[in-house]
């Protein structure tokens, strides 16, 4: 197969851990037979530094015209310290999955059974979850008409944000829930707040009125504070979950802290154009340049790309690398063992590309 990758590296430890996703991506390119050719583009922070746009019109052009995006991370403090700041980094990411139309968010949550020691959670809670939180990703909030802050005609400061959404941005997100559902155990929860926001009983009625075309699935309905308790007392009640942008992007936040690293954790936006694959984590500058941050999840991001192509063979010997290096400690700091060596963001990728290139 012939793929071309637009790669985005994107800001803090994004050009390092994009080097080790690359690197694996190639090698396991080259085993199996396929053609990779990459093109890189701005974003960010960087693409603001270079050109005053977080995603410039090129870069929108390099991923429509390829057939997937990788992509790592943006975010800059200068930005975050600066309220008053008209143009932002994450900015950006927003138009990318606007201009792209990737209105699906998918965040796995798996536990690692060498790593569960390093959950905040027990072992008896937290050993065996594994669930998918699908998160509707161009709409609610972070979309929706808004109101910077501004003194009003009354004398007071106010700022307002509109969380909208249609019937079919609902059930086209709820499809692919369901979809999901039916390839894993069969169960969605549908999270949203609809004893508060009319915004969620347009979800909860779309979604009971769908019900019945997938009676092989057994759903129920969560209120998203609800959700969030029952993540922590009892994260393997969960198969797949289903919510609106806001909620999601918490509630994967949590759930990325049950497997102890959010470094660990890949995810896929998908939708009517390119699909992009990337890490859930930040751009966590403080690491920038120091060789500590953990590359797996940008790795595995690498796995579900090719798994989106249904190239799941090539997934699999990812994620068997991942694991064998896990098992065999070879591990950045903030997941290694005591006593464990030290391995940074090089070190663990030329493990597992060494370890790619010699299976047979």
């Amino acid at each position: 197969m012939k793929l071309n990758i637009a790669v985005l590296a994107g800001d803090g430890i994004g050009p390092e851990i994009m080097e080790q996703g690359v690197a694996v991506l190639s090698a396991v390119a080259e085993k199996f037979g396929h053609e990779v050719s990459y093109k890189e583009a701005l974003c960010g922070a960087h693409a603001i530094d270079e050109v005053g746009d977080p995603f410039p019109e090129e870069t929108f052009q390099t991923c429509k015209a390829a057939d997937a995006v990788l992509f790592a991370s943006v975010g800059d403090p200068k930005f975050d310290n600066n309220p008053t700041a008209k143009v932002r980094p994450e900015q950006g990411l927003l138009a990318m999955r606007k201009k792209l139309g990737l209105y699906a968010n998918i965040r796995p949550v798996e536990t690692f059974d060498c790593l569960v020691h390093k959950s905040p959670l027990k072992d008896e809670l937290v050993r065996g979850a594994d669930f998918v939180c699908i998160r509707e990703l161009t709409g609610g909030m972070y979309f929706g008409k808004k109101q910077e802050p501004a003194v009003n005609a009354d004398g007071v400061e106010d700022a307002l944000d509109t969380n909208y959404y249609s019937r079919p941005e609902v059930e086209r997100i709820l499809r692919v829930g369901y979809q999901y559902a039916r390839q894993r155990r069969k169960h969605l929860t549908v999270v949203d707040k609809a004893n508060v926001l009319a915004s969620s009983r347009l979800w909860r009625k779309v979604a009971q009125e769908m019900m019945g075309e997938y009676p092989d699935v057994q759903t129920d309905f969560m209120y998203v504070d609800n959700a969030a308790m029952r993540m922590i007392q009892d994260p393997r009640f969960f198969d797949v979950i289903v919510t609106e942008n806001t909620f999601g992007d918490i509630l994967t936040d949590e759930g990325s802290c049950i497997t102890g690293s959010m470094g660990l954790l890949p995810s896929a936006s998908t939708g009517s154009s390119t699909p992009v694959f990337e890490p859930i984590h930040g751009s966590w500058p403080q690491g920038k340049g120091l060789n500590i941050a953990n590359p797996l999840a940008q790795i595995l991001s690498v796995a579900m790309l090719f798994e989106y192509f249904d190239l799941k063979k090539e997934g699999a010997l990812i994620r068997e690398a991942v694991n064998a290096s896990l098992d065999q400690n070879v591990r950045t700091p903030e997941i290694q063992v005591e006593g464990g060596g030290k391995y940074g963001i090089k070190e663990v990728g030329a493990w597992i590309v060494k370890y790619i290139e010699s299976k047979k």
